[in-house]
């Protein structure tokens, strides 16, 4: 089995107008490159109850009626990537929440114009990662995988 340090986790959204946009295999194709492995994966129109739980530290903010819209307008995906300090890395791969400050090379500086569409969730902290984990997916949807590209992407 992989050393814990590289079964560290984290939740991916592709957020319903990157789902409308056809952008689902342009986000996985980044996780993929860079070495990460997909542990769950699923396509979903989400309910207010998930999105509440989720969001639960914004439901007071008045943008939030319109956060929930956007956020049940559609589909979206809900993944889980896993490897080596991959909270942080997708923070990275991911961008600026403010898209017209996101970085170019960053899924959203690439992908996203305005703030409100800005094509992707992504965990902020560890625990956070395991507490929206638990909010999007069962704990027997997860899929322990042996990676057969670890030496290559980590070194001995």
């Amino acid at each position: 089995a992989a050393p814990p340090e590289l079964q560290e986790k984290t939740l991916v959204l592709v957020k319903p107008d990157a789902v409308q946009r056809r952008l689902v295999g342009n986000v996985i194709q980044r996780f993929e490159r860079r070495g990460f492995k997909l542990v769950a994966m699923k396509l979903l129109q989400a309910d207010q109850g998930l999105l509440d739980k989720h969001y639960q530290q914004l439901r007071q903010k008045p943008f939030y009626p319109a956060l929930l819209a956007y956020m049940t307008s559609g589909p979206l995906v809900a993944m889980v990537w896993e490897g080596y300090n991959v909270v942080r890395s997708t923070r990275a791969m991911v961008g600026d929440t403010d898209s017209a400050a996101a970085a170019a090379g960053t899924i959203r500086g690439d992908f996203s114009m305005h703030v409100s569409r800005n094509v992707v969730h992504a965990s902020d902290s560890v625990e956070t990662a395991r507490r929206e984990i638990g909010f999007w997916f069962q704990r027997d949807e997860l899929v322990a995988w042996e990676s057969g590209d670890r030496d290559y992407t980590y070194g001995p």
